[in-house]
Parts: structure tokens; C-alpha cells; sequence
């Protein structure tokens, strides 16, 4: 394991790393939530606004280091690529998809990347596709389409199909980088800090293409700070250190405890309503994932 990451030294190997990666799966429970904050904001505002705290953040805690600091930051093109394709087109299409689709039902679509995980660990791992991983899949799938159908039926409210596309795209961006990610077990996760300054470049600039800037109020600038952070800072850093060094198919397992508090969250503070129903698709999809990794928890390092 690389102990080259200064912000990541004193938990070693594969259980500590996953442990990591469980703080950044409960930061990313809050993002709908926090992301529902600042409605009013158009997407790419709002990507690049909350990357470009995590990169003044991040620029803050390497400083104290001196130059020696960014020193981590001189890796290969395909590295930086790798990283800024994943996190920028995976949050591009997050918040575009809660912007156009009810967050309760988006955010739980989204959330099919944890099974995705696992299921392409297996492949890029060589191991062959148990009937547990299968059933697992349609499980996921069958609770998404779940979602779709229930919203269909809704009275006199149309289907916003684009944001569920849109949310099932960004869980299949969002797995393909975190198994991807693996390869790269060897770059230290002070790179995210300068990813996210990427990522924020790109959002300003799409923004400004596609977009009427929006002047924050001071409780969505307070959302924007706190998403830039947690679930858009600190979460990236653990996330990255984690899929590198954890084990993928325990992380992906323990993910599915973000989705449903995340709709809890959102039901709690009045953003989404407190729908019955809601309980079968999260209940199907926790499910899914739970017979998927049963099998691969044992056998995954």
C-alpha cells in the first residue's frame, strides 16, 4: 500500500482503507439533500461553484506543506484524464438529474453504481458471474424500474425521463471509474485536490456557455460551502484512497446504506414527500445489492 498520502497514514491495508471508504459513502447520503439547498442554481453553476471550494480547500491543506506539497501532483496525462472524466461527466449528470427529476426517485436510481462496482470488479478481476451477482442485478434493475413506473402512473405529472436517464447514466460513469481507479493504487489521493480544480474549470466554462448565472443567497451559498467540503471534498479524497486500496465489493455493499438515508434525509426536512411506496424500490435495490456482494465479501481482497 502507497503511505505516500499524507492525509490518509495512520489506517493501514485493505480494512482500513474500506473503513475510509465508508466516510464517503455516509458524506455522499447528504448530497441530495445539500444539493436540493440550492435549488435555483443551474447545474453547472452549481458543479463548478462547490469543485472550486474543494480545490481552495484542498490548496489550503497542501500549502502548509510548502511546495513539497503538490509534489504528488506530477502524474502521467491518463491519470489526471481518468479522474476528471469520472468525477466530472458522473456529477455533470447528478445534478442535472435533480434538477429535472424528483430527488427521492433520482437519488435512488443513481445509487445502482454500488452494485455496478461489484459487478465489474468480478469481470475486471477474471472471476466468472454467480447466479447470486445475477440475481442481485435484476433485483437493482427491478427497483429502478419501479421508480419509473410509479411516477408514470402519478396524476397529471409528466414523466421526466431525460433526469432518469441521466441519473442511471451517471451510476454506470461512477462505477466504470471507481473499478478503473484500481490500476492507479500506486498515485497518492492528493491528486483529487487538483482534479477538482479541473472539474471546476470545466463546470465555469460550461456554465457560461449554457447558462444564466444565478446570484446565491447566503443559505445557498452556505449549501454550496458545505457540499464543496464534505460530500464534494473530504468525500473524494477517502473515495479515492479507498477504491485503490479497500476492498471494492465490501465498499460497494456498505454503499447501499446511503440511499436510503439519503431519501430519509430528504424526507425528514420536508423536500420529498413521505411516500409509502418509496419503501419497495429502495428495499429491492438494498436487497439486490446485499445477495450480490454476499458471496464476493468472502472471496474479495
Amino acid at each position: 500500500m502507497n503511505t505516500s498520502n499524507p492525509s490518509i497514514t495512520i489506517v493501514k491495508g485493505a480494512a482500513g482503507a474500506t473503513l475510509i471508504g465508508v466516510i464517503a459513502v455516509f458524506l455522499w447520503a447528504c448530497l441530495a439533500l445539500l444539493t436540493t439547498l440550492t435549488a435555483g442554481i443551474p447545474p453547472f453553476q452549481l458543479l463548478a461553484s462547490s469543485f472550486a471550494v474543494a480545490f481552495l480547500a484542498s490548496l489550503c491543506t497542501l500549502g502548509l506543506r510548502g511546495t513539497g506539497g503538490f509534489s504528488s501532483w506530477r502524474q502521467p496525462w491518463y491519470v489526471w484524464a481518468t479522474g476528471f472524466a469520472g468525477i466530472f461527466v458522473y456529477h455533470a449528470l447528478y445534478f442535472f438529474a435533480l434538477k429535472v427529476a424528483p430527488a427521492a426517485e433520482a437519488s435512488l436510481i443513481a445509487y445502482l453504481w454500488p452494485l455496478l462496482i461489484v459487478l465489474l470488479s468480478s469481470f475486471s478481476s477474471g472471476e466468472s458471474l454467480s447466479k447470486r451477482q445475477l440475481l442481485g442485478a435484476l433485483l437493482g434493475l427491478g427497483g429502478t424500474a419501479f421508480i419509473m413506473q410509479q411516477r408514470a402512473h402519478s396524476e397529471s405529472v409528466a414523466v421526466p425521463v431525460i433526469g432518469y436517464a441521466a441519473a442511471f447514466a451517471c451510476a454506470w460513469v461512477w462505477s466504470i471509474y471507481s473499478v478503473v481507479n484500481r490500476r492507479f493504487s500506486d498515485v497518492p489521493s492528493n491528486i483529487i485536490g487538483g482534479i477538482c480544480g479541473l472539474v471546476a474549470v470545466a463546470g465555469l466554462l460550461c456554465h457560461l456557455a449554457f447558462e444564466i448565472t444565478v446570484k446565491p443567497e447566503a443559505a445557498q451559498w452556505a449549501a454550496i460551502i458545505a457540499l464543496g467540503l464534505g460530500p464534494v471534498g473530504l468525500a473524494f479524497f477517502a473515495w479515492d484512497h479507498a477504491t485503490k486500496h479497500g476492498n471494492l465489493a465490501m465498499l460497494g455493499a456498505l454503499s447501499y446504506l446511503a440511499p436510503l438515508f439519503s431519501t430519509l434525509l430528504l424526507i425528514a426536512v420536508g423536500q420529498s414527500d413521505a411516500k409509502p411506496i418509496l419503501i419497495i424500490p429502495a428495499v429491492l435495490i438494498i436487497t439486490g445489492a446485499v445477495i450480490a456482494t454476499s458471496r464476493s465479501r468472502k472471496t474479495s481482497a
